[in-house]
């Protein structure tokens, strides 16, 4: 049992609203223990006890949040509003 601190891209969350998710997602994972935005340098450092969680999960969820929040094209597939 160790807390260990991984620092985390945020790339493309450019708003208040997306940098509130990226909070969200990280808060909900069993295990982390502090976050620290840093939106200037575009990462978040997550300290973190090693045996409750691991980077991959924060990755993970920083990716959701990009999904949810990423703009597509309206013909992209990526798109839910998507109809072929």
């Amino acid at each position: 049992m160790a807390i260990k601190v991984a620092k985390v891209s945020i790339e493309n969350i450019d708003d208040t609203e997306g940098l509130e998710s990226v909070m969200t997602a990280l808060k909900n994972i069993t295990g982390v223990t502090a976050i620290e935005l840093d939106p200037a340098s575009s990462s978040a450092l997550v300290r973190y006890e090693d045996t409750d969680t691991s980077i991959h999960a924060f990755t993970a969820a920083i990716s959701m949040v990009d999904y949810v929040t990423q703009p597509y094209p309206i013909d992209a597939p990526q798109n839910p509003r998507y109809y072929e």
